[in-house]
């Protein structure tokens, strides 16, 4: 594995967005509005609900970190999609590159862009609506580390099922993540879905990541080992 070919895929997807402001603004244009959007929700759930219960943390923190995970997950598919868009595979298989470094190429690129969108998100979710993440602790790390890691396997999975289907199948990717959030629980907890849902939740990392932040929010004890035994 070469390194200069790793970063060439990046360079080449640092170019293509730098002269192109069309595909800059989506990168936090998106995230942005569900932010807002959801963030007066919470507001206003705050404000009529009269029980004292943190709809901000707990709504718009889940929406926050899903949107983290589409951001990953769409950061590779989206640099795959345009060597087919473009249809620059010749050239790219042409080269040197092998498949690995072309892979780590569209992560790197991952990388950068869900970043920029994460960094957006951090500041509006913070600066507007008052949501600290401070009360997470170090576990705010090990949820987006665990969520970045499920959307770039999704996202190389995804590129996978393109390759092997033909640029036909792009329209069965970008349904994935919408069809994914109802069994992972990102605005309700999993004990309100039906037991066939749950058995599908227990095999989804995310599921875990949106539990936990529901029992640190709420002063529960959270610890991972635990809550993957009791959902067995």
């Amino acid at each position: 594995m070469k390194f200069h070919r790793i970063g060439a895929i990046a360079t080449r997807m640092y170019y293509l967005y730098s002269g192109s402001p069309t595909r800059i603004m989506p990168l936090f244009g998106w995230v942005a509005i569900d932010i807002v959007l959801w963030g007066f929700i919470t507001r206003y759930l705050n404000s009529v609900s009269g029980s004292g219960f943190n709809f901000t943390a707990t709504l718009l923190g889940g929406v926050l970190m899903w949107d983290f995970f589409q951001r990953v997950m769409q950061g590779v598919t989206m640099a795959f999609f345009e060597d087919v868009w473009s249809r620059n595979f010749l050239n790219v298989f042409a080269s040197p590159l092998q498949i690995w470094e072309y892979v780590c190429g569209l992560v790197l690129a991952s990388v950068a862009t869900s970043s920029v969108g994460l960094i957006t998100m951090l500041i509006l979710a913070s600066l507007i609506f008052g949501l600290s993440f401070l009360s997470l602790g170090w576990m705010l790390v090990v949820f987006l580390l665990v969520l970045f890691v499920f959307g770039i396997a999704l996202g190389i999975t995804a590129t996978a099922l393109v390759l092997r289907l033909g640029p036909a199948a792009e329209w069965l990717i970008w349904p994935i993540p919408a069809m994914l959030s109802p069994f992972v629980g990102v605005f309700y907890p999993l004990s309100t879905l039906p037991v066939w849902m749950r058995l599908i939740s227990r095999i989804l990392p995310a599921s875990y990541v949106f539990e936990g932040l529901r029992a640190i929010v709420l002063g529960h004890t959270f610890d991972v080992a635990t809550l993957f035994w009791e959902r067995l």
